[in-house]
């Protein structure tokens, strides 16, 4: 009977219909081709990933809005990688919490998933976290980008469409919490391309924007060095000078942002002495986006640039001299060296990625899709038979 199935027991079998996992090996990493249709998606990882992995305990989260799927990369509990995607509708910023929520814009959606296994319990033997949409905040399409929760645990994240910064709303599609000081009302437009968001535990900080423009779509023409980072408690520019700057987040006592036009990871130096300036610590061959740290790393998401939008920044120059082409994919650059560890790639027609998010405790992770028939038909609630898994 339905009530006395524990919570995996409610989800097994809902993995299959959306793992990426196939029959078919991949060639460097033991990850099966995914039965999507595209055939010509391909997954590559160094050696060290999975054993890392493994050893430290954490998965792997990142989220392609090209693609329309939420990937979850982990380990399986025989060894081995394992790469589970639920089809999600444009899956954009991604913001995991202490408490085991998983929090995800979208195209015009904010939701929250919860992981409804018990620490005990697996799905199909397999995974040891089932993150379910439990929550979702309807919100029409405001490009959101980046994501955080605030003091109340509510969603606070970056309204792109109306550049600033916002929280859902029970009655309206979000309601404003700050815009930056040099756009001059709240309007439907995508001025300066207000895209990234820091958080200072559950207070907003910092947000990244590709230019001061307080026109519709004039930060198109700011591209190359019009970005800013603003001090959203301030309410003043802590960086400027930027190409195209994406993920801002503080870890250990830095702020770090993603230079994204020039392929550049590194941190805002000088902010306790004013203005701060941009300091870079490594160099990645892909327009960066999607950034989370665990003990020492920095995961970071790579995409290939659309160059009918992104040409003629100082990426192309870089990408030359180094004799390389860009790539979409996870590096994982230790802060001490600067230098890429480990990687996870994607080749094919998926090239762009949007955000990544370090799951840590959690080795083999699964989603489901708002849209999916699994979904419609797992029931779970507190106090379930706590029949140890199989």
């Amino acid at each position: 009977m339905t009530e006395k199935k524990t919570a995996a027991e409610a989800a097994k079998g809902k993995a299959d219909a959306h793992g990426a996992q196939s029959s078919k090996a991949g060639a460097q990493t033991g990850i099966g081709q995914p039965d999507t249709g595209q055939a010509a998606v391909s997954y590559s990882m160094s050696p060290g990933l999975v054993p890392r992995m493994a050893k430290g305990a954490f998965s792997v989260a990142f989220s392609s809005y090209q693609s329309g799927l939420l990937y979850m990369l982990g380990v399986k509990p025989g060894g081995g990688a394992h790469l589970h995607q639920s089809a999600q509708p444009k899956p954009m910023g991604l913001s995991f919490n202490r408490n085991g929520q998983l929090t995800m814009t979208g195209g015009f959606h904010v939701i929250r998933f919860e992981n409804v296994l018990a620490p005990h319990e697996r799905v199909n033997g397999m995974f040891d976290a089932c993150f379910v949409p439990r929550r979702t905040h309807f919100t029409g399409a405001l490009d959101a980008h980046d994501i955080g929760l605030d003091t109340d645990g509510e969603p606070v994240f970056v309204n792109t469409r109306f550049n600033c910064i916002a929280n859902t709303d029970a009655r309206h599609s979000f309601r404003p919490v700050w815009r930056p000081p040099f756009i001059s009302a709240l309007v439907n437009e995508d001025r300066c391309h207000l895209n990234g968001l820091a958080m200072d535990g559950d207070t907003p900080a910092y947000a990244t924007a590709v230019s001061r423009s307080d026109t519709i779509d004039g930060w198109r023409d700011r591209r190359a060095d019009g970005g800013v980072v603003i001090d959203i408690r301030r309410n003043e520019i802590a960086c400027e000078g930027l190409s195209m700057p994406h993920s801002p987040r503080l870890h250990n006592g830095e702020l770090w942002v993603l230079n994204s036009g020039t392929g550049e990871l590194g941190v805002v130096a000088g902010l306790d002495k004013g203005k701060g300036r941009f300091e870079p610590r490594a160099f990645c061959p892909g327009f960066l986006r999607g950034l989370s740290f665990h003990r020492g790393f920095a995961f970071v998401g790579l995409s290939k640039p659309r160059y009918q939008r992104f040409e003629g920044l100082e990426l192309d120059a870089r990408l030359k001299k180094a004799d390389s082409e860009p790539w979409c994919g996870v590096q994982v650059i230790d802060l001490k060296t600067g230098s890429c560890v480990d990687w996870f790639r994607i080749d094919g027609p998926v090239g762009e990625l949007y955000d990544v998010e370090v799951l840590p405790g959690i080795s083999c992770p699964m989603s489901l899709s708002l849209t999916s028939p699994e979904l419609a038909d797992l029931i779970t609630y507190e106090g379930m038979n706590p029949k140890p898994a199989a």
